[in-house]
Order: C-alpha cells, then structure tokens, then sequence
C-alpha cells in the first residue's frame, strides 16, 4: 500500500486534489489507515496516471469519470470532439495573441498615452472584415496587393515590421524637436533606407498608399492603425526637409 503523502511525490499530484478525487467518486483510495489516511496501490497509481493525461488533453472530470467507467464510452467520437474543441480555442487564442500584440506595439507608437493605443485598436476591432477586405479589392491591382503583404504589420513580430514601430514611435516621441532636428532627420533618413530595400521603384504605388494613409477614412477602411494627423504631416514636413537636403548634397 502507498500513503497519501507518498502518491503526492510520485505522481506530483497534490493531497487535497486527491481527497478531492475521492470525494466526487473518480479515484478512491483502495483502503486507509487507522488515523483516517488514504492508501492506494499500484492500480490506483495507474488510473491517476490516466486521469492526469486526459485532463491534459483538455477533458473535464466528468467526462474522464465517463472515459474510464463507462464501457459504452465512444472514444472516437470522444477524442474527435475533444480534437474539434482544441482547435476552436486555438483559434480564440489566436485571436487574442493578435490583439495583444496590436496593443503592444500601438504603446510602442503612441508613447506614454497607453489609453490612445488601446482605444484605437478597439476601434479596429469592431470594423467589418468583409467590407475592408472588399474595399482592398477594388482599390489595388493585383500587382500592389502583392506589395501590401510587404507593409509592416502590428500583429508581426518580424524585424521589419518591428523597425517600423520603433520608428514611428521615435518620431513622435521627438515631435517637439521640429521636423529639421537632427534626431528627427536620422529616422527619416532610416525610413528612406528601409523605404528603398523593399520598395525601390514602386514611387507610384507608394505615393498612392501615402494619400490613402493621409486620410482617415480610407485608412480605417483599410484597417491601418490610426495615425494621428498631426504625425503624419510631421513626417510629411520632415521627409521634404530631408529631400530637399540631399538634393543639395548632390548638387555640391
């Protein structure tokens, strides 16, 4: 016989769990001891065992009670359903990982107003996929639709969606520092970099993509995070400083 407190090592299931399991019926000690303490044997110890591994796989109590007790139990049907469940909460958690990570990297964006980011991915949240994804057809060809899969996303955690984020973030963080700083000139400068290795020669498609960014109503049908208007004619103000620069440079 195996003592209550030795089970709990064995198997590292812990003592109220198995007063528990004996109190609704579904592993009961083969005998106990005369201080009232519960015993078990190997077979016990086996059936535990099981019960450990169905309630990994997601079963309740009362089904795996069914599961072992039961000898009309269908486990086909049983473990298709299970299966079937697994993956609907796969989805859910899906879900909600993409959701975190949008409020994640809004924060990233939007710097110390945290409430601004997560209103605004709440905004998105409640838009109809059907009518953006509709919207996004009828605007690009199927060349630019290709190019749109390059844009960095605030699901993502590639390095290039990621740069993004932090550039956009750095630039409003140094909004105050007008669009001809130093600071503010080394991102755009970044961008333009990142601009060129995945975009070189698209000039037209970005330009568009630049006009559809500019207005919130066609970046909400879109499904683009909100970017404040404010930001996006500093960064408007900034890159034609930075063009401008560099066209002198070239001059001399």
């Amino acid at each position: 016989m195996i003592h209550i407190n030795k089970v709990r090592e064995i198997t590292g299931v812990t003592v109220r769990t198995l007063r528990y399991y004996d109190k609704i019926g579904l592993l009961q000690p083969a005998s106990k001891t005369q201080g009232g303490h519960r015993l078990y044997t190997i077979n016990e110890i086996k059936k535990l065992q099981q019960i450990q591994f169905f309630k990994k796989i997601g079963f309740s109590l009362n089904e795996i009670d069914n599961m072992l007790t039961n000898s009309d139990w269908d486990w086909s049907e049983g473990l298709k359903g299970q299966l079937s469940f697994v993956l609907k909460e796969q989805r859910r958690l899906k879900k909600i990982e993409l959701s975190l990570k949008e409020i994640i990297h809004g924060i990233a964006i939007e710097g110390e107003d945290n409430w601004n980011a997560i209103k605004k991915i709440m905004q998105l949240s409640v838009k109809d996929k059907e009518i953006q994804q509709s919207y996004r057809e009828s605007i690009f060809d199927e060349k630019e639709k290709k190019l749109l899969e390059k844009l960095p996303k605030m699901t993502s955690e590639n390095s290039n969606s990621l740069e993004w984020i932090g550039l956009i973030g750095q630039l409003k963080r140094f909004m105050k520092d007008g669009p001809e700083s130093h600071r503010v000139q080394n991102i755009i400068r970044r961008m333009e970099e990142k601009r060129l290795e995945d975009f070189e020669g698209e000039d037209e498609f970005l330009d568009k993509l630049w006009e559809i960014r500019k207005s919130p109503q066609q970046s909400e049908k879109l499904s683009f995070y909100p970017i404040d208007e404010d930001l996006l004619k500093f960064m408007d103000d900034a890159y034609a400083i930075y063009l401008d620069r560099l066209g002198k440079e070239e001059i001399k």
